[in-house]
């Protein structure tokens, strides 16, 4: 009987010993899973802000409305102090969120000068279509907060490889409303750009932007919205930012 109780015994404590065994390489096996899928990948997700709300693949419009128009800004950062914050540099040499509480303190008092040639974000290419864009460049380095809104020219992390359409058509017309809300009324505007990369991709799919007037609760300036970084007449790879005619 002792013997018959000892080897049971035995045997519960090797099944609780497989068991554990178990339950640890479940959790090393989905902690790699998340390393893998969101750290070590350089995963960008667009959280900032985004609400929950899924960005689609571009689907032929260049720009699309998030949560009903709505910014993600919390309380808190409704102050109304004027500020302007870059992110760091991802691991991968990526430019990662700008946010700004833009007032008539930080908007620029003279013309932008020249970007640094020597500055090339993540994905940049020299490349040229003539005939097919305006000034023949595929590519601006885009600000993420724009000199127009904080004056700052050439801060590398202010700055992303953007297609001209991106950076003239789609993003300025959204910079100038937020440029002239202030101008015009003295007021703050809550302003976040936020690029947004798929997987290891050098180059950005695009913007999430969003603005809010402090002052009157956002009957001035609110928005949110996806720009998607896109040329027409070019199919763009965005893992190196290659490019061709399409």
């Amino acid at each position: 009987m002792k013997r018959r109780a000892f080897v049971s015994a035995a045997r519960r404590k090797q099944r609780r010993a497989f068991a554990l065994s178990c339950l640890a390489l479940l959790l090393l096996a989905a902690a790699a899973f998340v390393w893998l899928r969101y750290f070590d990948r350089g995963v960008a997700l667009p959280l900032s802000g985004a609400g929950g709300a899924e960005i689609p693949p571009y689907g032929g419009e260049d720009c699309i409305e998030l949560c009903g128009g709505v910014p993600g800004f919390r309380a808190e950062q409704l102050t109304g102090g004027s500020f302007v914050s870059f992110s760091p540099l991802d691991r991968l040499g990526r430019t990662g969120a700008g946010t700004a509480c833009l007032g008539l303190d930080t908007l620029p008092t003279g013309p932008r000068g020249a970007i640094d040639a020597s500055i090339r974000p993540s994905g940049w290419h020299s490349v040229r279509y003539d005939g097919l864009i305006e000034d023949g460049f595929l590519y601006n380095r885009c600000h993420v907060i724009g000199y127009l809104l904080c004056g700052d020219e050439a801060t590398p992390e202010n700055l992303f490889t953007g297609t001209r359409h991106l950076n003239r058509e789609l993003m300025l017309p959204y910079e100038k409303q937020v440029a002239d809300e202030i101008a015009e009324t003295g007021h703050h505007v809550l302003y976040r750009c936020t690029p947004y990369y798929a997987g290891r991709e050098k180059l950005a799919r695009g913007v999430e932007l969003e603005a809010y007037s402090v002052e009157d609760e956002g009957r001035g300036v609110c928005f949110h919205v996806f720009l998607y970084n896109v040329q027409p007449g070019v199919v763009i790879d965005y893992a190196s930012g290659e490019s061709r005619r399409g």
